[in-house]
């Protein structure tokens, strides 16, 4: 049996006895039972504020949604928001209210996914604030081995990328909190309540566990597995599959002929992945209501699936064909195209790019950070 940290809060009881609790959470915060970590801190212990990550601590609002600060109807605990238009740091008026802060979110791996941000943006605060700070950790679904893609360069930090991470990390939130806080010397009284069963070479399926979906952009787990390469044609006109029932599966645009490109991806002869002609219509975010060709990528080997290699073919398949391609612009004046701040990197844009050489050196970087990570695994 497969153990998140939820699971096994009756063993760790002493952290949190007497203490004013602060809890950052989302509906993946389920103990094995499916109750609610919510319900289960507020219910033995002293639950006093909530902190909403993206999309809600109950997982109803948008991506890239701003979340305003309101009573949780259940527990009428607070929800104080930590995705603000001006902010996504907890506040001193904030951590007034409580002791320590608690951690619970299933995250999916991947270095674009922001609340592994949400946890450092608040371990920090909590550094600063001398408040002690509690994951309750969970599996990595992607497993703790594979690392992909290129590792976040300085000057490229967002909230889709602010720690220099490789895309596919390998590590728990449990350990890149450890990392973090041993690199950047935040000196937080740190505390990690740690999964029990899992293995490193464990993806998902192996666990036995239901999948919750983190956000509803990642409604299984083969979408995770594909997100680290479908995730990067955020920072282009093409469509990412949003508003349709297979986000970060489906990539198409209205100039796209699917055919083309679904027996040219297929040429390349990727490993774990399958490509299908694709006709879709989304009915949200780019392309709305407008007819678009492309490709439905399937998983056919989970454990072979290199998704940063396949997203970076499939991007560059269509620069070279497709005229009609385009980068989209910096959101806001003086900012970085979107591309850059997903790719933690400018090499995305180069006029000339290299596919096989862009490729090989992102390997030489995530080599070189799977020998940086091992240090900090609690598994």
């Amino acid at each position: 049996m497969i153990l998140n940290g939820i699971d096994r809060i009756g063993q760790y009881a002493h952290l949190f006895q007497g203490k004013r609790i602060g809890l950052i959470t989302s509906p993946t915060g389920l103990a094995e039972d499916f109750r609610s970590t919510i319900q289960i801190l507020h219910d033995r212990f002293r639950l006093t504020a909530l902190f909403s990550p993206e999309h809600g601590v109950r997982g109803d609002q948008d991506a890239g949604g701003l979340v305003d600060t309101y009573i949780d109807d259940q527990t009428g605990v607070p929800v104080h928001s930590l995705y603000r238009k001006d902010s996504k740091r907890l506040t001193s008026e904030m951590l007034d209210e409580v002791d320590l802060v608690v951690y619970d979110i299933q995250d999916v791996g991947i270095r674009y996914y922001t609340f592994i941000y949400t946890m450092l943006y608040a371990l920090e605060d909590c550094a600063k604030a001398g408040k002690e700070f509690v994951v309750l950790d969970r599996i990595n679904p992607l497993d703790g081995v594979t690392v992909e893609g290129n590792v976040l360069k300085p000057g490229f930090h967002s909230f889709v990328g602010n720690y220099p991470l490789s895309v596919r990390y390998g590590l728990t939130a449990g350990e890149i909190a450890t990392m973090a806080n041993d690199e950047m010397g935040w000196q937080c009284r740190l505390h990690v309540v740690p999964c029990d069963g899992w293995e490193r070479s464990m993806v998902f399926p192996d666990t036995g566990r239901i999948w919750v979906q983190p956000s509803l952009g990642i409604p299984r787990f083969q979408t995770a597995l594909l997100y680290g390469g479908t995730c990067l044609f955020e920072g282009t006109n093409l469509s990412e599959g949003r508003g349709t029932t297979f986000p970060f599966e489906m990539i198409g645009a209205p100039f796209i002929d699917a055919q083309r490109l679904a027996d040219e991806m297929n040429g390349y002869r990727l490993p774990g992945v399958i490509f299908r002609p694709a006709y879709f219509k989304p009915t949200a975010s780019k392309h709305q209501g407008e007819h678009c060709g492309g490709v439905q990528l399937h998983v056919t080997d989970e454990r072979a699936v290199q998704a940063v290699a396949t997203g970076v073919t499939l991007m560059y398949a269509v620069k070279r064909n497709y005229e009609q391609f385009a980068f989209l612009p910096p959101l806001k004046e003086g900012s970085r195209p979107f591309i850059d701040l997903l790719g933690g990197d400018s090499l995305y844009r180069d006029d000339n790019v290299d596919v096989a050489a862009l490729l090989e050196h992102f390997q030489e970087e995530s080599k070189a950070f799977a020998v940086r990570k091992q240090r900090y695994h609690l598994y």
